[in-house]
């Protein structure tokens, strides 16, 4: 990521029916100064989902035109459907001064790291496989084939936690939230973020 960027990037990802949303929304609801990214996708709405709000739902026409014209950061078929994070959206933001943060999948996140550079990767793991098992039943919204499918590639996906720079493991959301809190805040204190964010501080000091 360019340095004389003073906004953050920060990329969630987890596995579905880990928590990864609702933690997100919260850490929203907390912090003025993070703002969302909205993806777009292939898929359908589900429940209460409004398009521009969680998602740009577009056909797969407008989303293989998109990526014919580079307009994605990074893009991935996930589920049969396909998701995608527009480059311009992402430096809009951090331009600006926002702290912006992302929920893809693995794939993505290892992608928009390669061009990011300075991103910060969060993986949510859940406690255990059967409470992840539990979680998706109860959420009530996918087939029992479709659930089964998510445990699969949920194997796949937590493969890859190790390539991430912070791991939480959502227990309890409460603490869940605690830990995601501060990697954002952390991540502020950082020096290249500081000297980025308040350049006039550094100036006077000669740093």
């Amino acid at each position: 990521m360019n340095n004389t960027y003073p906004g953050n990037l920060f990329v969630v990802a987890a596995p579905s029916g880990t928590g990864k949303s609702s933690l997100v929304n919260a850490l929203l609801e907390l912090d003025a100064r993070v703002k969302p990214s909205i993806s777009h996708t292939t898929r359908d709405p589900r429940g209460q989902e409004i398009n521009g709000r969680e998602y740009f739902f577009i056909n797969e026409a407008s989303f293989e035109r998109m990526v014919a014209q580079s307009q994605f950061v990074e893009w991935a078929k996930v589920h049969g459907h396909h998701y995608g994070t527009s480059k311009q959206m992402i430096e809009e933001r951090i331009a600006q001064g926002s702290d912006v943060i992302l929920e893809i999948d693995y794939q993505g996140a290892m992608q928009i790291k390669k061009i990011f550079a300075n991103a910060v990767l969060i993986f949510i793991l859940p406690p255990s496989w059967e409470e992840l098992r539990g979680r998706l039943l109860r959420r009530g919204e996918d087939k029992p084939e479709v659930i089964e499918l998510r445990l699969r590639n949920a194997q796949e996906e937590m493969a890859h936690a190790a390539s991430f720079d912070f791991v939480i493991i959502n227990e309890v959301f409460e603490k869940a939230l605690f830990d995601l809190k501060a990697i954002v805040h952390a991540q502020r204190l950082s020096f290249q973020a500081q000297r980025t964010s308040r350049p006039e501080v550094f100036k006077n000091l000669n740093l």
